[in-house]
């Protein structure tokens, strides 16, 4: 499934999103960083994707902060690929995915779970209010504008390069 779409028009996060971490390798990509995946060798193995593809979404999401190179070899010189904060903080929309895939998909019958190591117990992701703690349930938000004059995913991206 290639990645046709162009986001960098819209004005939403969400299509902010999308034109970074949007694309289903990357998505597998980011998992396996999580899991403790930092080399292409291991990704193109694990996921048998195309060195190419590999390399251009390695690229990308180094390009936009999500991920950094590190040098562990200077002979011959190699690069391990780790996540930064900004990558970090797709922790909660992977740990999400997950739980829908596992609950929309598997019905039920998830091939892998998480467990919280503090407790012991099955984890599954819920949102809920910074600012009051309370957890959200449908009905509880509403869409506000802040900026009418936001710009375009591609004119904020362009920016945050420049």
């Amino acid at each position: 499934m290639g990645r046709t779409a162009d986001y960098s028009q819209q004005t939403c996060g969400i299509a902010g999103a999308l034109e970074i971490i949007g694309d289903p390798w990357t998505l597998l990509i980011l998992r396996d960083a999580f899991r403790g995946v930092r080399r292409f060798e291991q990704w193109q193995e694990r996921l048998g994707v195309a060195r190419n593809v590999l390399a251009a979404r390695l690229k990308t999401l180094v390009a936009h902060g999500v991920l950094e190179t590190r040098r562990y070899s200077e002979r011959p010189p190699r690069h391990e690929y780790v996540l930064t904060k900004k990558g970090q903080d797709l922790r909660g929309v992977l740990l999400t995915m997950a739980d829908w895939g596992n609950k929309h998909v598997y019905e039920g019958k998830a091939p892998v779970q998480f467990v919280h190591d503090h407790c012991g117990q099955p984890f599954t992701p819920r949102i809920v209010c910074d600012h009051c703690g309370e957890a959200l349930i449908p009905g509880d938000l509403r869409h506000v504008h802040l900026h009418e004059d936001a710009p375009t995913v591609g004119e904020a991206l362009a920016k945050a390069k420049g």
